[in-house]
């Protein structure tokens, strides 16, 4: 028989499983070779395999029935929403019902974890922790206005153009559900506090990071998504804003650095502000500041409302 000198695809480019080995013909003996590196129990990689999170995170889940993809690896599959130091992180963590042996796979961190059936789903021949389980999961690790942030994702309002699902991946009531069946879970605490602190409406997490510094400074809580004309669909509408003082704040990312996109920024700003509107924008530098100067700004302009429309009392409500 000629010996085999290199590995079919796919186990020549990403981590594999001695079940899959075998059903490609590979032999045992193949497997003992330096350009093969054994990971754990079941579980090989080839030698100059360049790490791939998908690849890893496929590989283990084939060679751990009844365990589940989770936590960071499973925010980080399904980009989810993760502060910057750990938008990268290659760590690989495995949940496994109580009912099977505790994970130990050099490099992969275990969980002994209970959670219901529809706490987990098969996606793309990887079977995760689904979203709303993953924030939960991940509460014990993310500081409060992180994990908010991530919530606010789950809850809000897709646009069906651009994502193609018209309906938000939960609730606050089915998060609310989530939580309790879990009262002993690491950063249980941190999750109710974050629930209390979630709303629908936030577009991306700089939202949801300047709206939780607005309330940290003490200011009465914006609208989000507030259209310059209600009941008009077509009308321009202001990431934030509080209404009875007309004051629109804007945050654009990096996606409005477009020239189309300035073009519909401007035209939506000279909307505003041609109805007597005040129109705060804030980017990236303003993110890093962690929104500092632009609580100041905006203190700045709900006092300038006030003193322009001193009958209004509150901050909600219609045109």
């Amino acid at each position: 028989m000629q010996k085999q000198d290199s590995l079919p695809l796919p186990l020549a480019a990403a981590p594999f499983t001695f079940t899959s080995a075998m059903a490609s013909g590979v032999p045992l003996s193949r497997l003992r070779r330096k350009d093969v590196i054994n990971v754990g129990r079941g579980l090989y990689r080839p030698a100059g395999w360049d790490f791939d999170l998908e690849g890893a995170a496929r590989a283990l889940s084939a060679a751990s029935p009844g365990a589940w993809i989770s936590h960071v690896t499973a925010a980080r599959l399904r980009c989810q929403l993760l502060p910057p130091w750990l938008a990268d992180s290659s760590e690989l963590h495995l949940s496994k019902p109580r009912s099977l042996p505790s994970v130990r796979r050099k490099g992969v961190i275990g969980h002994t974890v209970l959670a219901r059936e529809d706490e987990t789903e098969l996606v793309d021949g990887i079977r995760l922790s689904t979203r709303s389980r993953t924030w939960l999961d991940v509460a014990r690790v993310l500081p409060l206005h992180d994990l908010v942030s991530m919530g606010d994702q789950l809850i809000r309002m897709p646009r069906m153009d651009f994502e193609g699902r018209a309906q938000p991946y939960d609730t606050i009531a089915g998060l609310r559900a989530l939580v309790a069946r879990h009262p002993n879970l690491q950063g249980i605490v941190r999750a109710r506090e974050a629930l209390d602190l979630m709303r629908v409406g936030a577009d991306s997490a700089p939202e949801s990071l300047l709206r939780l510094a607005i309330a940290d400074a003490g200011l009465p809580e914006p609208e989000l998504q507030v259209p310059l004309r209600t009941g008009d669909a077509r009308s321009p509408s202001a990431d934030l804003g509080y209404r009875h003082r007309r004051v629109a704040i804007q945050y654009d990312g990096d996606h409005h650095l477009g020239d189309a996109q300035i073009l519909s920024d401007r035209r939506r700003d000279k909307a505003f502000e041609s109805a007597g509107w005040t129109v705060l924008i804030f980017d990236r530098d303003d993110l890093a500041d962690e929104f500092q100067r632009a609580v100041q700004g905006i203190k700045r302009a709900l006092r300038n409302g006030w003193l322009d429309h001193p009958q209004a009392s509150g901050f909600a409500g219609g045109a």
